[in-house]
């Protein structure tokens, strides 16, 4: 049972991303793990003897267990939605892994069967809350570049399938590399810089076939059904406005990951995907000195330097005990899901789409 101080957390889906939420989970102080279920029972049972969970069941008896306050939502993005509904028809907080869901429709009732039910949605990614983005967001907030003026995301690299063992569904519709790493970078854009308003864009896919490169499906070709290459622009409520590429079809590149410029100076955000590491300039957060002419390498002011996921989850339990608001919230990942599912339809229409959702930027945590 859980401890009256910390919320019960029932994880469905114990694939591989399970493990770092596990291993991060007994560190934190406002959650336990009581729980696990997945429709592997072996994979489940495995996970509950590696880190000591005291139950291991079907999804039903985990969703009616009154120990389970949070159902932590570890399966596949198709499913996200499914599960989400489910835990809140069963009265339980839910935390989904990115995607909030499959389509924007799906994720609309989502939100909208958990506020009728009077429950909290959560959703990653919960990078936006580790080292490396919180202090980016403090020189931000800081006015160390002025007044934010544009900003650009370039997510470029070859595709996944020379080693991903199994790499179909990140070329299947809800893959690609707009939906499957855009969460990340919108999320970080969007917490640093407020909602977007506004969606233009291009997209194709240049090889209708890939072939995997390693494991033990070698050489077999799967169907591309996504497209793999989307360059377009997103225009911010604050003024900015933000050029992305998310490639699948770069050889080699040369380009940052996350530039934003503004009336004093520019910032070189790091990595989105990642926390942080204690090593600055391994992933480095990068200011330009005016003065000097070059850029200056900022040291970090937050801590969560290392893979921190689960500081989401452990964020909304201390939020639903003490009435505040959290900050890896479905309103965001609501907000985030339209703007990249916009950007396809936007190539698709070839016209610029408005949005119909906006979000408020998440309290910044504080400096260490």
């Amino acid at each position: 049972m859980a401890d009256k101080s910390t919320l019960g957390v029932g994880i469905v889906g114990c694939g591989v991303i399970s493990g770092i939420y596990l291993q991060n989970i007994v560190k934190l102080e406002h959650i336990e793990t009581v729980a696990l279920a997945d429709i592997n029972e072996e994979c489940a049972q495995a996970r509950a003897e590696e880190f000591k969970i005291p139950k291991v069941c079907s999804v039903e008896e985990l969703l009616a267990d009154p120990d389970v306050d949070i159902v932590l939502n570890l399966t596949i993005p198709k499913v996200h939605g499914e599960i989400a509904l489910k835990a809140i028809a069963a009265g339980k907080h839910v935390y989904n892994e990115k995607p909030l869901a499959f389509t924007v429709d799906e994720a609309r009732q989502v939100l909208e069967a958990a506020e009728k039910a009077g429950v909290r949605v959560g959703c990653a990614p919960d990078t936006v809350m580790g080292g490396a983005l919180q202090t980016s967001r403090k020189i931000i907030d800081d006015d160390a570049i002025g007044k934010p003026l544009a900003a650009t995301i370039f997510m470029v690299g070859r595709g996944p399938e020379s080693w991903h063992p199994n790499p179909d569904f990140l070329y299947q519709v809800g893959g690609g590399p707009l939906m499957d790493m855009g969460p990340y970078y919108l999320t970080t854009l969007v917490t640093m810089l407020g909602p977007a308003k506004t969606v233009y864009a291009s997209a194709k896919a240049s090889f209708p076939e890939r072939t995997i490169g390693s494991g033990p499906r070698e050489g077999e070709k799967i169907k591309v059904e996504t497209p793999t290459y989307i360059a377009g622009t997103i225009d911010f409520a604050n003024g900015v406005i933000a050029t992305l590429i998310f490639s699948f079809e770069t050889v080699a590149h040369h380009l940052p990951r996350i530039e934003i410029h503004g009336t004093k100076s520019s910032l070189s955000v790091p990595d989105p995907n990642s926390f942080g590491l204690r090593k600055e300039e391994l992933n480095p957060i990068e200011l330009f000195d005016m003065e000097a002419g070059e850029w200056k390498l900022m040291p970090y002011t937050h801590g969560y330097n290392e893979n921190s996921r689960g500081i989401g989850v452990n964020d909304m339990a201390e939020a639903i005990k003490t009435g505040r608001k959290h900050r890896a919230n479905g309103e965001i990942a609501f907000h985030v899901l339209e703007i990249l599912e916009s950007l396809l339809e936007s190539a698709k229409q070839g016209k610029r789409i408005e949005l119909s959702s906006t979000c408020e930027k998440p309290e910044a945590l504080p400096a260490i």
